[in-house]
């Protein structure tokens, strides 16, 4: 399957009063800091993954065939957050949907830009591969999260439901 998504593969850029984050995508030379950021990740929403996941979710990003995407967020050329993004059918629009599925920022550098970075990149290549919409979850009590969000998107108001088959 060829995907009809090209996204920009070049750093985006973004320097506020807190200093200056470049969010580029995933290399394969980033395997331990991005293990270290989705693990943080999974850790906030206290939950776990085994090995052979991460495995999978690593090669998942660098095939080809994938709809999934993933890009750090650097500051002073440390690794201090990650985003994962799945392009999606929607019966709603004509194009793509981008699910934003995890954004992780470091707790030292929250409120300090990097999840606007993040989310601004995200943007940026979802207009670039036709996206009509970009959406996400957090949790109903993620609130430092959800200040950003609120500035930066609309809350639906959906209620989401899963059960495993």
């Amino acid at each position: 399957m060829t995907l009809p998504y090209d996204l920009p593969p070049e750093p985006f850029d973004r320097t506020s009063a807190r200093g200056a984050v470049t969010v580029r995508p995933l290399r394969i030379g980033d395997r331990a800091a991005w293990t270290r950021l989705w693990h943080d990740y999974l850790v906030f929403y206290e939950t776990a993954a085994s090995e052979a996941q991460y495995e999978l979710n690593w090669a998942r990003l660098f095939d080809p065939a994938e709809p999934v995407f993933g890009f750090l967020a650097e500051r002073d050329a440390k690794a201090v957050g990650l985003v994962h993004i799945v392009f999606h059918r929607s019966f709603w629009l004509a194009g793509p949907s981008c699910y934003l599925q995890d954004l992780y920022a470091d707790p030292e550098v929250r409120g300090a830009g990097v999840g606007r970075a993040l989310i601004e990149h995200v943007y940026a290549g979802a207009k670039a591969a036709g996206s009509a919409k970009v959406h996400w979850l957090t949790r109903h009590d993620n609130a430092v999260a959800r200040r950003l969000y609120d500035r930066i998107a609309t809350e639906t108001g959906f209620v989401q439901y899963a059960k495993t088959p």
